[in-house]
């Protein structure tokens, strides 16, 4: 598998459990479970849990997922608060602030 799909692989991962754990919750150990990987392989793709979370904050954004902007809105994350402004208005709407 080519490094670019394994990337978007694991993150497709992320995405499903920053839904269910909340993005700040999300941790490589269970991340790399959940897509089936070694820990090592996303810590090869995110130095950081700093990059991980801003990734997945971004395929949020990306993908549209109100409920993971949602989430980034609450904890004033510079990445939700600059995503566009229907997408912030279906997050909003979404956890009733």
């Amino acid at each position: 598998m080519k490094k670019a799909d394994r990337r978007q692989q694991i993150m497709t991962h992320a995405i499903k459990l920053a839904r269910r754990v909340g993005y700040m919750n999300v941790r490589r150990d269970e991340l790399a479970g959940n897509a089936g990987v070694a820990n090592g392989l996303v810590s090869n793709h995110w130095t950081t849990m700093i990059q991980l979370k801003r990734s997945i904050m971004k395929e949020a954004i990306r993908i549209e997922d109100a409920a993971i902007v949602g989430q980034g809105l609450a904890l004033k994350d510079r990445h939700a608060m600059k995503a566009p402004q229907h997408l912030k208005d279906k997050a909003i709407a979404q956890i009733g602030v």
